[in-house]
């Protein structure tokens, strides 16, 4: 089965229950979410009852909870030693909410050094994620693939190994992909299983718990993050549909997070159906725009 969605909402009044609501109207059977705002601290305690209405909810239209994404907030940096405290803090109790929300995978940006260099960003990153991951918990954190832009740590699969050769739970550390971030460090898109060669000789294909699929404004090693909409940048819908439908990561969830349309328009609804079609629509932005 296809596991394709895109990242939803989670707001104080509907909490996981609005997320599941927003990607059944997407047509997905997964989806992402911040369990709050991914810029501040700022969270509302967990609603139990909105809990077990959003798994009844997806049991009912056929979503696989163990599929359900979180992502970590932006604000966290276990690179910074500034931040140091505060992010192993924060990121802790992001897992405690995480796991009282009952999902399973959590991605995470590595962080950026901010000029400490890149070893000495990894030793902080393992550190923090030793803290981290004490205790009672399913969470899996999931390390994200940056694009390298400014001082990333993570943009290439040695960085990545070297976290988790460092982290002491290996049972609760994974990989999360990024086919923009892979496509601005460096990676060619238009090979995906030789990618996936290198990747299972380096780390082990099955250290890989999430796929983010974007396409990329940008030309390959250009190190700067920039999404773009599926089938509109320089990866492709031919090399996007590949990596989608690889069979290697068939269990592996899908998911988009492809700007809106003009800043205003969620594509994720049309995109989605394109995905499953295997047939591009060159005029699917316009049709976004008319049907918004």
């Amino acid at each position: 089965m296809l596991y394709i969605g895109s990242h939803v909402g989670f707001n104080k009044n509907t909490q996981i229950l609005g997320s599941v609501l927003e990607a059944c109207s997407y047509g997905a059977n997964t989806f992402m979410f911040y369990t709050g705002a991914p810029q501040n601290t700022m969270r509302n305690p967990i609603d139990d009852k909105l809990v077990n209405d959003a798994i009844s909810k997806m049991k009912e239209v056929g979503i696989d909870f163990s599929k359900v994404v979180v992502h970590a907030p932006y604000i966290i940096n276990l690179c910074n030693e500034e931040k140091f405290d505060f992010s192993v803090g924060f990121l802790r109790s992001e897992v405690e909410r995480v796991h009282k929300l009952g999902v399973k995978y959590m991605v995470l940006h590595p962080g950026s050094h901010v000029g400490l260099g890149v070893d000495k960003g990894i030793e902080n990153i393992i550190s923090g994620l030793n803290l981290v991951l004490k205790g009672d918990t399913d969470v899996v954190i999931l390390l994200e693939t940056m694009a390298g832009k400014g001082s990333e740590v993570g943009s290439t699969l040695e960085e990545i190994k070297r976290i988790i050769d460092g982290v002491e739970d290996k049972s609760h550390i994974g990989v999360c992909l990024d086919t923009c971030h892979l496509n601005d460090a460096g990676y060619d898109m238009s090979d995906f299983d030789k990618y996936l060669d290198y990747f299972d000789d380096v780390i082990g294909i099955e250290k890989i718990g999430c796929i983010h699929i974007n396409d990329s404004k940008n030309e390959l090693n250009s190190h700067k993050d920039r999404h773009e909409n599926i089938g509109f940048g320089t990866i492709g819908f031919n090399n996007l549909i590949n990596i989608i439908y690889n069979e290697r990561l068939k269990e592996i969830p899908r998911i988009l997070e492809t700007p809106y349309v003009d800043k205003e328009y969620p594509p994720y609804k049309y995109e989605i159906e394109m995905i499953r079609s295997k047939i591009f629509d060159e005029n699917l932005l316009d049709k976004i725009r008319k049907q918004s």
